[in-house]
């Protein structure tokens, strides 16, 4: 079984799916950090993007993925549709087997439209900008103003924009625990097995 959540930044995308993933043993799947190692492999050695995206050894437990300045370059770098082609691949070839709990921002529609679970968590901005602060140790209103440019940047690029896939569940996070999340999902996954 595959579970895509889909959503904006800072909807606790991450947070609720690798809880989900825990709670039902499932292995989880984190988009956004595949392209976060991307962009900390081109900052740390300029290159041809494309070509790093298929040949890059993807460490996850790098902590420098987490940076502002990784954050900002992944965005970019989410743009190309030439690495997005190539992670998709990759992201596919992944969840191809067993149960996955994958997370990202077009899971369930362009990488597991066939997922058998599509979750869309949203929140309202600006619980969502708070998170992300609390997050990166950031400004908040800083967050909440690149926050808006982001969102408007993914929804509007021309490949694999940002929007749920019409068989999606919308899940609103705003003042719901994780735990509630989490719960709710599960319930969603259980009738769908």
């Amino acid at each position: 079984m595959v579970i895509a959540i889909d959503g904006p930044a800072g909807a606790g995308k991450s947070t609720v799916a690798r809880a989900v993933a825990e709670s039902l043993g499932f292995t989880y799947l984190d988009s956004g950090a595949m392209y976060r190692a991307v962009a900390l492999s081109l900052l740390r050695e300029p290159g041809d993007a494309p070509s790093r995206a298929r040949a890059i050894e993807i460490d996850f437990g790098d902590p420098a993925i987490r940076t502002r300045e990784v954050s900002e370059a992944a965005s970019r770098v989410a743009q190309d549709p030439a690495v997005r082609a190539a992670l998709v691949e990759k992201q596919r070839e992944l969840i191809s087997n067993g149960d996955w709990v994958a997370e990202g921002r077009d899971i369930g529609t362009v990488v597991a439209p066939d997922a058998e679970l599509k979750v869309f968590l949203t929140a309202e901005p600006e619980e969502r900008a708070r998170r992300r602060a609390t997050e990166l140790g950031a400004d908040y209103q800083t967050v909440l103003r690149d926050q808006a440019l982001r969102d408007q940047q993914d929804r509007s690029r021309q490949h694999s924009p940002l929007e749920p896939a019409p068989d999606s569940v919308e899940v609103d996070t705003t003042g719901l625990s994780i735990d509630e999340v989490v719960e709710r999902i599960g319930e969603l996954a259980r009738e769908r097995r």
